[in-house]
């Protein structure tokens, strides 16, 4: 789904994301660039390409917002537009291409340089990058989410090649930010009153391995929390169970401060599959990573995507994902119908049959559901998980720190800000709860 993020009060330009978190807050960035060169009249769509899905709805939010603002000039990047540029640049409704490392710079948001040309596409070879933009921008960094957290970017790109995945060729190889700069930008965060920070990138986990010393995700987790000693709440996103380091997991069991949720990049829950994936992990470390994180940490909850219909895949194999699912105690679960990316291995191995594919993509969900409606039932028992603090998001929805969303009753609370409250039902998708 494309999330909007409108800053005519900032300028004449307006964002459009699809996508993962890191998107959200490069658009941000795109926004403030926008805002200070004072760029009129021009939509940003910042694309994703993680599916043949997502790829057209990119295709078809840039001509539903050419159709709605037919004298706006469309700029469009991200993943898929960097992955196949040509593509995007043919389209009648596209005036620029821009691709994932040029949308960081500020110049490139200049009048003069975006619009001045005759090349229709401003893109370079994305997989020669070897440092990470560094991008320091104010409080507007939560904007994507009702100003509710900020989001930081630790790292950029992926070293790993999953057969199925095709986003490193649009993001390039795994870069990391310095430490010092992640913590300076929390820091400033946590100064401008925000409550919440998430660390975001394309492959969090490895963090570090191409700086000085090599250091691991788990040293950068304990500078900012002892860095930024008033920052009430530190999380994570999507972060793959290989790579969990003896630092984080021990500041996963004991730091409150860091929020009890992992969001883990499993994929799937047969080990010939996960090999044919090129994953490094197998069914047993999964289910032993949760298991062990759950002894530590009896309040954590978990988050995985799972690939449906991946080639080869047999009911058999596909059982393996839902037991998998069952014995994690996923609660939150991101259920991806396989689609073939071309130029990927996996694209050139023997295909599941479509409708099966969708069948099965619909029995996760079902399960999925199922360990959510566990997951918040379980908040709900007495004396266990009775009371909590949320983050406000919006007018009555709050988030506690395992994940789980609230309704609470009408208020005039600021999103972003924290709030005990007392859990006394659910709704089946949400907690429901009132303030304390």
């Amino acid at each position: 789904m494309a999330r909007t993020l409108d800053h005519s009060n900032l300028s004449t330009t307006k964002t459009i994301t699809l996508g993962c978190r890191l998107n959200a807050f490069e658009s941000e960035v795109m926004a403030q660039h926008a805002q200070k060169s004072g760029l009129s009249d021009t939509i940003i769509i910042n694309t994703c390409a993680v599916t043949n899905e997502a790829v057209r709805q990119g295709r078809q939010t840039i001509r539903r917002a050419k159709r709605d603002n037919p004298n706006a000039k469309i700029v469009v990047t991200g993943c898929a537009s960097q992955i196949d540029p040509k593509a995007f640049a043919g389209m009648d409704e596209v005036t620029r291409v821009v691709g994932n490392t040029e949308k960081m710079r500020p110049e490139t948001f200049e009048p003069k340089h975006l619009f001045g040309g005759k090349d229709k596409i401003i893109l370079s070879d994305i997989m020669t990058e070897t440092k990470p933009t560094i991008a320091r921008i104010g409080k507007s960094v939560g904007g994507f989410v009702q100003k509710s957290r900020a989001i930081v970017q630790v790292q950029n790109g992926c070293d790993h090649r999953c057969t199925f995945c095709i986003i490193p060729f649009g993001r390039g190889n795994s870069r990391s930010v310095p430490t010092q700069d992640v913590v300076s930008q929390v820091q400033i965060l946590t100064d401008q009153g925000f409550n919440e920070v998430v660390l975001t990138g394309v492959d969090i986990s490895s963090w570090g391995q191409d700086l000085t010393g090599q250091p691991e995700l788990g040293s950068l987790v304990a500078r900012i929390l002892k860095m930024a000693p008033d920052l009430p709440r530190l999380r994570l996103s999507s972060i793959d169970s290989a790579e969990i380091d003896d630092e984080l997991f021990d500041l996963l069991a004991s730091e409150p401060r860091l929020a009890p949720y992992l969001h883990l990049s499993l994929q799937h829950g047969d080990n010939m599959i996960l090999k044919r994936m090129k994953r490094r992990h197998s069914r047993e470390d999964a289910i032993s990573l949760c298991q062990r994180l759950r002894k530590v940490r009896p309040d954590i909850s978990f988050g995985a995507d799972i690939i449906a219909g991946f080639p080869t895949e047999t009911e058999a194999m596909f059982e393996n994902s839902i037991d998998l699912v069952k014995e994690c105690g996923l609660s939150w679960l991101h259920v991806f119908p396989y689609s073939a990316r071309k130029t990927t291995p996996a694209a050139r191995m023997p295909q599941v049959n479509g409708n099966i594919i969708k069948e099965r993509a619909a029995r996760l969900r079902e399960v999925g559901n199922e360990m959510r409606l566990a997951h918040l039932q379980s908040r709900c028992v007495q004396g266990a998980g009775q009371y909590d603090i949320a983050l406000i998001e919006k007018s009555e929805i709050g988030r506690l720190a395992d994940f789980s969303p609230i309704k609470l009753p009408p208020h005039n609370y600021t999103p972003g800000s924290l709030h005990p409250v007392r859990i006394t039902g659910n709704d089946g998708t949400h907690l429901i709860g009132e303030f304390l």
